[in-house]
């Protein structure tokens, strides 16, 4: 949404909702030459997920094929998918790894780390795992508080909730 901004000047209305105006408003200070720049990075050098070398997938939002990412039909859907989050939250955890209903997608990596849907949808504000899924958003583009998390040692840092440092902000909140 943000590369067809920079190319057309033309935006979706719910981009334009979910910070697309403060995007549009830094741009105006932005020179030409940075925003080629800006272009050439999101079209040839931004990746849509990350595979480190432990087997660790980290993801915007998620995946729906079940042999992986590799084989997404829809690679818009790394942006968009809440079903790999909702799946592990429903998921039995006694459900062993080799039992024919545990999802194959809870298999093809270590661990997942996720944002897109905010743990404050269950009533958390801390990092959330299920299954081999990490959530790590917990609501900073509403109310919740901005988290970073140390995936090797699973500790966390957290800010004040974002509302509470940004009083004015024009955003979401």
């Amino acid at each position: 949404l943000l590369l067809n901004y920079l190319k057309t000047n033309d935006y979706n209305q719910e981009w334009f909702k979910h910070g697309g105006q403060s995007t549009i408003d830094a741009y105006e200070k932005v020179s030409d030459a940075t925003r080629l720049e800006h272009i050439d990075f999101l079209e040839n050098q931004l990746k849509d997920y990350y595979l480190d070398e432990q087997n660790r997938l980290f993801i915007h939002a998620g995946f729906t094929n079940v042999n992986g990412i590799a084989y997404e039909y829809f690679p818009r859907l790394f942006y968009w998918d809440r079903t790999l989050w909702e799946t592990a939250l429903s998921l039995n955890p006694t459900l062993s790894k080799d039992n024919l209903f545990y999802p194959k997608r809870f298999t093809l990596y270590n661990e997942i780390y996720i944002g897109h849907t905010p743990t404050t949808r269950i009533n958390e504000t801390i990092p959330i795992n299920k299954a081999c899924v990490w959530n790590i958003d917990t609501g900073a583009a509403f109310h919740g508080p901005l988290t970073i998390l140390d995936v090797n040692t699973k500790q966390y840092w957290q800010s004040e909730p974002l509302s509470q440092l940004y009083p004015n902000e024009k955003g979401r909140n």
